[in-house]
C-alpha cells in the first residue's frame, strides 16, 4: 500500500524557513498565516490535515477538533498553549506540542528592559520630548544597581531575570517553592518566602504561569505589604496581579510604578491601569524578537515532522516521548506513572530534594525514561501545568532535584508495579501502583499502607487515626452537601493505628465541604484532588 503525504496546514504567522522544513522533510504544507482568525474557514478545511502549525491567534476550540477527522498533531509555536482545548485534543488523540525553551530569553530581556523603562520613565520622557517640550526636572529616575529585586518565580526566565539582575549589581531574592537552598545558593539568590519578599523588594518582577496557587498572588492585600515605592513588572501572565488593586496605590503613590506586558483580559482595551502616570504598557511583547519567533517555529516544525514521518514524538503535553509501538504496550503504565506522580505533587507544598522511582517486574523492562518523565511531569505540574514530558526532567534537574530510579524482579503479589517516593527537607511521602490485566491504572500502596483504588479525575483523600465514626462522618457530609461518592477505599496500618481513605466523587469537592470534614477534629488531613484519566 503507497503511503500518502502527510498534510500539515499552517494558519498563523510562522516565518518562510519553518514553511520551508516542513517542504525539505517531504510533507505537503499549506501556508495560510490568516486562517488562523477565521474559525469557521478552519472548521471547513481541517478535515483534511494531519497536522496544524499555529501560533496564537488560532483558538483549536472542540468544534474544530470535532471537525479534524485526520488531525495527527498540533505543533504551538511557543511555550504557553492556552488557545488549544488540550482535553478535548487528547479525547480526539490528537498529540499537542510546544516549543517550551525557544524564547526564554527573549521574555526574561522584556521583564529587564520594563524594569530599566520603568525605573527611568522612559516612555512618559519620550512622549514629553517628542511633544517638543523639555522636562528634565519632571522625569527624576532611579538607579538600579544596589537597588533589592524581588523575583516571584526562579525557573527558567526567572532563572534568566535573576541571573541579568546580578549583573546589573541588584540584589535579588527568589521566592520559589520548588527552589532547594542549594540551587538558590549557586544562583546567588537570597531563598525567600513571600512574606519576607514583599517588603524589601524595590522592584518585584513576577514569572510564574497562571493557577489556582499563582492567580492573583500580588492580592491587594499583598500589595498592602510592599515596600512604599516598590515598583511592579509583569511579564509573565495576566491575573497575576490584582489590576484594580494595583491602579489605587498607583494613585496613592505607594506604588511608584509599573510595567505590564499582560493583562488580566487580553487583547486589553481599556484597563485600570492604563492613562496612569508612570506605568509602562506593552502588547504581550514578551516573546516578541525576530530570533524567539524564528527559534520556536524552526523547533516545532522539526518535531510535527519527525511524528508525522517517523512516529517520534517530542516536547508533548499530553504525550510522553515513546515511539507507538511502544505506546501500545506502555501507555497504562505511563497513564499510571504520571498519576502517582500527580498525587504527590498535589500533596508536596514545600520544595523537593530528590524523587526515587522503583520498577518492579514487568515494568522494569519497559522504556523507564519514558516512564520516569510521565512520574516526574506529574509531579512538577502542580506547580506549572504547561510542563511535558520532556523539560519537566530538565526542570527537576534545574531545581537541583536529584532522580533515581530503581528495577528489580517480581517481588510480590503482581506481575509489575511502581512505586514512587518524594524526599523533601520535611518528610518522604510514597505512593505505588499497578496496572491490573484491565488496563486500568491503580493505586495499590500510599505511605506503607496497602489499598485498591481506582483513579478518578477528582478524588479526596483523608488520613485518621483508626477509630469509630470516621467512615460515616465521611459518608454524611458527603450525603448532606450533595456530593456523590462514586467509590470509596479505605486502608490502615493497624487496628487503632493511622488510616486513610481514597473518595472517588463525580464532580470537585467544594472548600466548604472540605471545611466542614476539617472542622469535625477527626482528620489529620483533607485534601481534594484531580487528575488526568
Amino acid at each position: 500500500m503507497k503511503m500518502t503525504t502527510p498534510k500539515v496546514r499552517v494558519s498563523d504567522k510562522l516565518s518562510e524557513t519553518a514553511v520551508q522544513i516542513f517542504r525539505d522533510r517531504g510533507i505537503d504544507v499549506d501556508f495560510m498565516p490568516d486562517l488562523g482568525k477565521d474559525k469557521d474557514k478552519l472548521a471547513d478545511v481541517i478535515g483534511q490535515y494531519d497536522g496544524l502549525a499555529i501560533r496564537s491567534a488560532t483558538k483549536v476550540t472542540p468544534t474544530i477538533l470535532a471537525a479534524a477527522d485526520n488531525l495527527k498533531v498540533i505543533g504551538r509555536a511557543g511555550i504557553g498553549t492556552d488557545n488549544i482545548d488540550k482535553a478535548a485534543a487528547s479525547k480526539k488523540g490528537v498529540i499537542v506540542m510546544n516549543a517550551p525553551f525557544g524564547n526564554m530569553i527573549t521574555t526574561a530581556e522584556h521583564a529587564i528592559a520594563m524594569m530599566f523603562a520603568v525605573a527611568r520613565q522612559i516612555p512618559e520622557a519620550s512622549a514629553s520630548t517628542h511633544a517638543g517640550k523639555w522636562e528634565k526636572s519632571r522625569f527624576m529616575g532611579v538607579e538600579l544597581t544596589g537597588k533589592t529585586l524581588g523575583v516571584i518565580g526562579a525557573d527558567n526566565i526567572g532563572g534568566i531575570v535573576c541571573e541579568r539582575a546580578r549583573a546589573l549589581k541588584m540584589k535579588v531574592l527568589a521566592y520559589d517553592p520548588f527552589l532547594s537552598q542549594d540551587k538558590a545558593d549557586k544562583m546567588g539568590v537570597e531563598k525567600v518566602e513571600l512574606d519576607d519578599l514583599l517588603p524589601r523588594a524595590d522592584f518585584i518582577t513576577l514569572h510564574v504561569p497562571l493557577t489556582d496557587q499563582t492567580r492573583n498572588i500580588l492580592s491587594r492585600e499583598n500589595l498592602g505589604k510592599t515596600k512604599p515605592g516598590v515598583r511592579i513588572v509583569n511579564c509573565a501572565r495576566g491575573g497575576l496581579v490584582d489590576e484594580a488593586a494595583l491602579a489605587d496605590m498607583l494613585q496613592s503613590g505607594h506604588v511608584a510604578g509599573a510595567a505590564f506586558d499582560v493583562f488580566a483580559e487580553e487583547p486589553a482595551k481599556d484597563n485600570p491601569l492604563f492613562n496612569l502616570p508612570n506605568v509602562v504598557c506593552t502588547p504581550h511583547l514578551g516573546a516578541a524578537t525576530t530570533e524567539a519567533q524564528e527559534n520556536v517555529a524552526l523547533q516545532v516544525a522539526e518535531q510535527m515532522s519527525d511524528y508525522l514521518l517517523t512516529g517520534a514524538v517530542s516536547n508533548a503535553l499530553n504525550m510522553p516521548s515513546v515511539t507507538a509501538e511502544e505506546a501500545k504496550v506502555m501507555g497504562p503504565w505511563i497513564s499510571l506513572a504520571g498519576n502517582l506522580g500527580a498525587f504527590i505533587g498535589q500533596m508536596t507544598e514545600e520544595p523537593v530534594k530528590a524523587i526515587n522511582i522503583l520498577y518492579d517486574g514487568v515494568v522494569s523492562s519497559m522504556n523507564l525514561e519514558a516512564l520516569t518523565c510521565a512520574a516526574v511531569a506529574g509531579i512538577m505540574k502542580a506547580a506549572n501545568p504547561e510542563v511535558n514530558m520532556v523539560s519537566a526532567p530538565l526542570m527537576a534537574k534545574e531545581r537541583g532535584v536529584k532522580i533515581s530510579t530503581t528495577q528489580q524482579d517480581k517481588s510480590g503479589a503482581f506481575e509489575g508495579y511502581i512505586k514512587l517516593t518524594v524526599v523533601t527537607d520535611k518528610r518522604e511521602r510514597s505512593i505505588g501502583g499497578t496496572v491490573f490485566s484491565d488496563s486500568k491504572p491503580r493505586f495499590i500502596q500510599i505511605k506503607g499502607i496497602n489499598i485498591d483504588a481506582e483513579i478518578g479525575r477528582h478524588m479526596l483523600y483523608t488520613t485518621n487515626r483508626d477509630e469509630p465514626g470516621i467512615i460515616g462522618t465521611l459518608g454524611q457530609t458527603m450525603g448532606e452537601n450533595g456530593v456523590n461518592i462514586a467509590n470509596f477505599t479505605l486502608g490502615r496500618a493497624s487496628a487503632g493505628g493511622e488510616a486513610i481513605a481514597l473518595l472517588y466523587v463525580d464532580a470537585p469537592v467544594p472548600a466548604p465541604v472540605i471545611d466542614k470534614l476539617q472542622a469535625t477534629g477527626l482528620f489529620q488531613l483533607v485534601r481534594p484532588l484531580s487528575f488526568d484519566v
